[in-house]
């Protein structure tokens, strides 16, 4: 039997002086998204959650601690950190950005990542189309792996699992592109495989 989902409840934070909290990822996503400055964390409790807004909602700096080395492999990540919408990220295992292998030069900003000129994409679409993106990448350089963190794109929309009635006509067209794409690289041998996003390299940051 599978144990039920733990809830979580989202702080966030957007400048000079909105903040709530929320049980709702879509809530949240939708207040901090292409939002500079803005700032969200998840928690398991609310009373926590509320702590944190309290205190500045302030991130803590991650303690250092030994990095296994990661597999060989391609890697992928969308974000709003920046502010300036989302962007899309692919890069090698060493953080090497490999985006200017399928767009052209002028479509990457000078960070080497590709900020989607739509204002309504939202996060997990930019994750799907950062896994597009990857795949054709791993198909060209001959990489069997691809990684990424993104739970929803990784084990549902990239597999054909998508409520099409629900969600933009874009979006469903996009992850039936990506759902081909990822057939044919599986039935080649190809794998993708989830990252903690804290370990992923082509990490943006502001992902779920």
């Amino acid at each position: 039997m599978t144990a039920p989902k733990k809830k979580k409840f989202y702080a966030y934070f957007v400048a000079p002086n909105t903040t709530g909290v929320t049980a709702q990822w879509a809530v949240c996503e939708a207040m901090v998204s292409g939002k500079s400055g803005a700032r969200f964390k998840a928690f398991e409790r609310r009373d926590d959650a509320e702590a944190w807004l309290a205190g500045g909602a302030q991130y803590e700096p991650r303690a250092a601690r030994p990095r296994l080395p990661l597999a060989r492999g391609i890697y992928f990540d969308a974000g709003t950190g920046r502010g300036e919408g989302v962007e899309i990220s692919v890069t090698d295992e060493h953080g090497k950005n490999l985006l200017h292998k399928t767009l052209l030069r002028a479509e990457l900003n000078r960070f080497g990542k590709h900020r989607i000129g739509d204002a309504r994409a939202t996060n997990n679409y930019g994750e799907l189309l950062a896994l597009k993106h990857a795949l054709a990448i791993a198909k060209a350089e001959g990489m069997p792996r691809v990684f990424g963190d993104s739970r929803l794109v990784i084990d549902f929309w990239s597999r054909w699992r998508i409520k099409r009635g629900e969600l933009p006509a874009a979006t469903v067209a996009l992850a039936d592109e990506v759902s081909r794409l990822r057939d044919e690289f599986e039935r080649g041998g190809g794998v993708v495989e989830r990252i903690a996003g804290d370990r992923n390299p082509a990490d943006l940051g502001f992902h779920r």
